[in-house]
């Protein structure tokens, strides 16, 4: 735009726009207030946006182009989210497995248990029904110690009349009554003849006693011993030295309570092996009490002397 003057024809200078309002009044601000030289009106406007153009270098107002630079800076150029990195899970330690170790400990000890009764009874099945005998502690083995005790009475036969006498108490051999003491398990609460206990005893017997004085229920638990069990029976006896006395032929032991673990050792070891006529049997004997030996029962038939133990 041209104005004329008396000068002549002067073109107006251009005027840039600085952004900011002119101060009241309206003059224009001093270059001393702080006022910015024309060509940094586009850069303040662009400092929003990273990427917009500059307004204008020389401050002729040029255009930013659409979507480089937003309008007075402010959110220029929208940035791209950030992505989350993925977060590692946290282990977290729970310690040993106590019931784990325990469970597998209890396996162990009873397999190693089973082992080992295994082995035992293994060992033991093979021992000799003599050898067992010989290892239960406290045990007289009469066969070895005084065969006398278990050899006929002198001047007598293996099977004789009457009353007898015998050399221990209560007896484990020698002559004795031709009919035996039933002894399918039977529990006598009386005493019985020795006569037809050592008859039962030569068939494979074990013959449980007790002293009279011994408490009820100490009776009752070697009562569950012997009932039902074929080759055993079961009563009290007169002046007997210990509370508890077994025998079978040849072998006694004397004992103080019927929890003693000795008392099946030696049922186990001697019932029916201990036996001197194999295959004899032990029903069809007499059921009655008394010490009186009852002749006219019939039993074995008459054998001939025994020989001498051992011999």
């Amino acid at each position: 735009m041209s104005i004329s003057t008396s000068g002549g024809e002067q073109r107006r200078p251009s005027v840039v726009s600085t952004g900011k309002k002119a101060p009241a009044g309206g003059k224009p601000a001093e270059k001393g207030a702080g006022a910015k030289p024309a060509g940094t009106a586009a850069k303040s406007g662009s400092t929003g946006g990273k990427n917009g153009a500059a307004a204008g270098k020389s401050g002729s107002g040029t255009r930013v182009p659409a979507g480089r630079g937003g309008a007075g800076g402010a959110g220029g150029g929208a940035k791209k989210p950030q992505q989350r990195r993925p977060v590692t899970p946290v282990k977290v330690s729970q310690g040993r497995s106590w019931g784990s170790i325990a469970l597998f400990t209890a396996v162990g000890v009873v397999a190693a248990a089973i082992i080992g009764y295994g082995a035992y009874a293994v060992i033991q099945n093979g021992k000799k029904w003599e050898d067992k005998a010989a290892a239960i502690d406290g045990i007289t083995n009469f066969r070895e110690s005084d065969p006398s005790v278990v050899a006929p009475i002198p001047g007598k036969q293996s099977h004789e009349a009457g009353p007898l006498t015998y050399k221990v108490n209560p007896p484990v051999g020698s002559s004795h009554n031709i009919a035996w003491q039933n002894c399918m398990g039977d529990i006598y609460d009386a005493p019985i003849a020795n006569e037809h206990a050592v008859h039962s005893l030569e068939h494979g017997a074990v013959w449980i006693t007790y002293r009279s004085d011994l408490p009820a229920d100490q009776v009752e638990q070697l009562a569950g011993k012997v009932r039902g069990n074929e080759f055993m029976m079961m009563s009290p006896v007169e002046n007997l030295d210990r509370p508890i006395s077994l025998q079978a032929w040849g072998y006694q032991l004397k004992v103080d309570s019927p929890t003693d673990g000795r008392i099946d050792d030696f049922v186990e070891a001697l019932r029916q092996n201990a036996s001197m006529e194999e295959g004899a049997g032990c029903s069809g004997g007499i059921t009655a009490t008394g010490t009186t030996p009852r002749d006219n029962v019939p039993g074995d038939q008459q054998q001939p002397p025994m020989p001498p133990a051992g011999g």
